[in-house]
């Protein structure tokens, strides 16, 4: 399996001479985006069962304080549940006990104090003293990071003898700095196996990748888990390669190699590093399709009658056919039907299919300008919603024709399909509706996706009811 490379220059742009990089183009009739043909079983996460472990051991440690009395038990059963919950689980790089000493002891000690004053409140003659609160929170506090320790302690060892096969992306000389600096700091767990740049020196027999298929072998032959971007301006040019690196099973982390940078939440090898695409793993789980089917549902019920009216008016004024359907790009480039009240007849379905758009048609009849300006013509997709052809946020379908067309013209467009598209979006509620620009589209929808979580669309979610208020149109 082999991937195409070449060096794109869109037309009309000069080609930036900054630095060297890597330039892969996606395979021909790909409809997603560029991706790697890789078939290899994706990465499994760090187990948290060693933590709970530990956790729970130290729960129940901490309870024995509570077994002089009768109410021993089912405080203990309380306090084991609620430490689980509560203490925290690194998925991510390995930490020390001292790091995770803070957030430790203050969780440990809210689940004292909550119990305390549970008990207090339900049974105030059996109310728990101060020094049983402090003994138990002393014992469980001490087990806890006891037990922590060995684990991670034992993860440490782990990644020595077995560290993370990586690349470093950008440019040359950067590049040479930091994959040196891994080489010298093996207790990191990062081992880097290849450059990805233009520049044919090496650093300590580490070969230069420069295309495509060559990224690709290294993938496969290495086992490479962990892609490192050592220069900001990487994440404009080589988006689409990132973001291919990303899905094939990489975690993609940019290292600041050059001044320290406030905020970053991990350290590699005295680098400043955070983590790319953190949410691309998340869109179109369980949280978001459960939210998408409570919340389609129950306002398909709600707004039922007046779907009724809308019907009936449009069928009283425009004659049969009130509802419009058609064809629209989904997630992974899939077609479905979007379902819409029928506000414009197109002449035929070429029209149909490639004509932009209708929203300043004086011959529209009064109430098809009334159902675009309110937008009251897209509810018909909450059914899309709940049949799973869309999600209630998301980047907007479109047609197959422009999608072809923007995916050619807009860096990034084609990212956009990596989930379900949406009745709303980020880049609906910043404005970017109708006959407005592509690419900023592109650029909000792409943010979403990488940054996406629950709250973020139900934020949306409010956003968009408040602009029903003052509605402009689509």
């Amino acid at each position: 399996m082999t991937a195409e490379s070449t060096v794109p220059t869109p037309a009309g742009q000069p080609r930036e001479t900054g630095y060297p990089a890597v330039s892969v183009m996606p395979p021909r009739g790909s409809s997603a985006g560029f991706r790697f043909p890789l078939r290899r079983p994706p990465a499994r996460p760090r187990s948290p069962l060693p933590l709970l472990a530990a956790d729970g051991s130290a729960a129940l440690l901490g309870a024995l304080a509570l077994t002089g009395d009768r109410r021993g038990a089912l405080l203990s059963a309380v306090l084991v549940a609620a430490s689980l919950l509560l203490l925290p689980r690194r998925a991510g790089r390995v930490t020390g006990v001292l790091d995770e000493l803070p957030a430790v002891c203050g969780r440990i000690a809210v689940v004292w104090l909550a119990l305390a004053a549970l008990v207090a409140a339900y049974a105030p003659h059996q109310a728990l003293t101060a020094p049983t609160l402090l003994l138990g929170f002393v014992a469980q506090t001490s087990a806890g990071l006891a037990g922590r320790g060995l684990v991670h302690r034992r993860w440490r060892v782990r990644l020595l003898h077995r560290p993370h096969a990586a690349l470093v992306v950008g440019p040359a000389p950067v590049a040479r700095r930091v994959a040196a600096a891994l080489l010298r700091h093996p207790a990191c767990g990062v081992r880097p196996v290849g450059i990805v740049s233009e520049d044919p020196d090496g650093v300590a027999g580490l070969p230069v990748l420069t295309t495509g298929e060559e990224v690709e072998r290294a993938l496969i032959q290495n086992g490479v888990r962990e892609v490192l971007v050592v220069h900001p301006s990487v994440r404009l040019r080589q988006g689409p390669l990132l973001r291919a690196l990303d899905e094939s099973g990489c975690a993609v982390r940019e290292v600041d190699a050059g001044t320290p940078s406030h905020g970053c939440p991990e350290r590699l090898a005295g680098f400043s590093c955070r983590r790319l695409f953190p949410g691309s793993a998340r869109p179109d789980g369980a949280g978001k399709r459960a939210l998408d089917v409570t919340v389609s549902a129950a306002l398909l019920l709600l707004v039922s009658p007046l779907l009724l009216v809308c019907a009936a008016v449009l069928r009283a004024t425009g004659g049969p056919g009130v509802v419009f359907r058609q064809e629209r790009i989904g997630r992974d480039g899939r077609p479905f039907t979007l379902l819409k009240f029928r506000t414009h007849r197109p002449v035929d379905a070429h029209e149909a299919a490639t004509r932009w758009s209708v929203a300043d048609e004086h011959r529209m009849p009064w109430f098809c300008r009334f159902l675009r300006r309110t937008s009251l013509d897209e509810l018909l997709q909450l059914w899309n919603v709940l049949r799973g052809d869309m999600s209630l946020v998301g980047p907007r379908p479109e047609r197959p024709y422009f999608v072809a067309q923007f995916s050619q013209t807009y860096p990034g467009y084609a990212a956009r399909h990596r989930m379900r598209t949406g009745i709303t979006g980020l880049a609906q509620v910043h404005g970017l509706r109708g006959d407005t620009s592509i690419e900023d589209r592109a650029r909000f929808d792409n943010a979403y996706i990488d940054t996406w979580s629950l709250w973020q669309d139900v934020c949306i979610l409010l956003r968009t009811a408040a602009t029903l208020v003052r509605p402009t149109g689509s």
